[in-house]
This record gives C-alpha cells, sequence and structure tokens, in this order.
C-alpha cells in the first residue's frame, strides 16, 4: 500500500552541505538554528511575567517635584 510518497519527505535531508567540509558540531548548531526559527508561533511559549528583566531596571515613581523627568529615564 506504500507508492514511496508518503516516506519521502522523511527520507529526503534537512540541509545539504554544497561547500566545505562541516564538523558535526557545526552541523549540529546549524540544525538547531534552522528548527527553532521554523517553529510556529503558536508553540513558543511566552515567558512568564517575573522573568522579564525590563522590570529589574525600572525604579518606582515617587510623587514631588521633577517626578514627572524621571518617568522617562531608566
Amino acid at each position: 500500500m506504500s507508492n514511496g510518497e508518503a516516506g519521502g519527505a522523511r527520507d529526503r535531508p534537512v540541509l545539504r552541505v554544497v561547500r566545505g567540509e562541516p564538523t558535526d558540531d557545526e552541523l549540529a548548531a546549524l540544525l538547531v538554528v534552522v528548527l527553532t526559527r521554523t517553529e510556529p508561533e503558536a508553540q513558543r511559549r511566552a515567558a512568564p511575567g517575573w522573568a522579564d528583566r525590563t522590570r529589574a531596571l525600572r525604579r518606582p515613581q515617587r510623587p514631588g517635584a521633577g517626578a514627572w523627568r524621571t518617568s522617562a529615564l531608566p
């Protein structure tokens, strides 16, 4: 019942080296980059709020004279 089409896509190489001789480590690194860039947006998990590094950079606003100046500064 197999006509060769079902496994054909799986048998094709994901990457093809056309010039040079990359090491196994270089090919593995390239494959990781390609696979992470092709991952659908819906599957990527958003970082939780506590992991947001910009929270640590912002200072709390204090009321008083000149407070408007510090509202735009990191």
